[in-house]
């Protein structure tokens, strides 16, 4: 019997419109889809918790309690320091209208002598200000009290989660006879996200820890707001790093000229470029099962349809695809292999020479008689 199927390339392109269809969907729905993401993400950075209370046969209500209590102050507490920080910087903006002049005075000085102090540079030093400046700062904070301005839905969702968590627990377990890859892709899914969240919260805590001293000691404004968003951005991949340096060194320009500002720049390479990418990973390891290229496209799709929030849960969102759509596949392992970087186990490799011959109805036949 010949098997008829459709073309490869027949299915890459159905398969591709299918994904552009759905990640425009998800995009329409950003609003509710962000915030159930961001709360899945957050129970699971939490199910350790849970699984202790459990196994000390805490009373129910507690296993609730305790890690939605847990997630909740954190969430309240950075919320309050961003929008504190972020009223601070808007009070603060104003005041560096004269240093700023005074610099733009400078600059137009030292390109005079320099034989270029034509009237053309003169008017385009002269359209910078001091507020769009510090606008690239308050930007960056609006943005992110922007993403945790549905507090609200996020709060609703992680109680509703909560007290499904234990169910949900128990439905993957009974699932395993069943569909075992599934079961065995969610559950590599929350483990490589909880290790994920683990390491890049205490690798990003260090790293905001050395960045608020080095802020405090450059007399840089505000360096606990900028720890703060160095702890956020960290879990942005790639670029993070770069987001949370911008508004630091634009406010060491304005408060103490260039020198602060190459000293601010070179501070956070010194910290973070080290921290985050010469010993971060080598802790991490294979927790995410991500390509560097993989890594840095699966940042550009999410923050495309989920804007900043997107950006924040770009690891955790690509680990959950994947656990859906290839790891629970067992056909897929040279799809997992593209992804994540690294050839299939020698024992989930394809024996070579293919499968044997299936043994002809009525057992073998009878060799040529000697």
């Amino acid at each position: 019997m010949i098997r008829q199927g459709f073309p490869r390339a027949l299915v890459v392109l159905l398969g591709s419109a299918g994904a552009v269809v759905t990640l425009a969907g998800m995009q329409a729905v950003g609003s509710i889809l962000g915030p159930v993401v961001l709360a899945l993400t957050l129970i699971i950075a939490v199910s350790p918790l849970r699984g202790r209370l459990a196994r000390h046969r805490a009373p129910v209500w507690v296993q609730v309690a305790v890690p939605l209590a847990v997630v909740l102050l954190v969430l309240l507490g950075m919320v309050a320091v961003l929008s504190l920080a972020a009223a601070q910087l808007a009070i603060l903006a104003p005041t560096y209208s004269d240093q700023f002049n005074a610099m733009v005075a400078d600059v137009q000085r030292w390109a005079a002598g320099l034989g270029y102090g034509s009237e053309q540079l003169n008017k385009a030093l002269s359209s910078f200000d001091a507020g769009k400046m510090i606008g690239v700062a308050q930007s960056v904070v609006s943005s992110l009290l922007g993403v945790l301005s549905s507090l609200f839905l996020i709060v609703v969702l992680l109680l509703a989660m909560s007290l499904d968590a234990p169910v949900f627990a128990r439905i993957v377990d009974a699932a395993a006879g069943d569909r075992p890859a599934l079961a065995r892709a969610l559950k590599t899914f929350t483990f490589k996200t909880r290790r994920y969240l683990i390491v890049s919260t205490i690798f990003g805590l260090i790293c905001s820890v050395l960045d608020v001293t080095a802020l405090y000691v450059l007399g840089v404004p505000l360096p606990l707001l900028w720890g703060v968003l160095a702890l956020i951005t960290n879990y942005i991949p790639n670029i993070g790093f770069i987001l949370g340096l911008i508004p630091p060194a634009l406010l060491g320009l304005l408060e103490g000229g260039p020198k602060t500002m190459l000293l601010v720049i070179a501070a956070y390479i010194a910290i973070n470029v080290v921290i985050q990418s010469f010993i971060q990973p080598k802790f991490l390891g294979d927790a995410v099962g991500l390509s560097t290229t993989a890594t840095f496209l699966s940042l550009i799709v999410w923050a495309w349809v989920l804007g900043p929030l997107g950006a924040l849960l770009a690891i955790p969102l690509s680990l959950l695809t994947r656990a859906l759509l290839v790891d629970s596949d067992p056909d897929a392992k040279w799809a997992a292999a593209l992804i994540s970087g690294r050839l299939p186990e020698p024992d989930d490799t394809p024996k070579p020479g293919g499968p044997p011959e299936p043994t002809p109805v009525g057992g073998p036949r009878p060799g040529p008689s000697s």
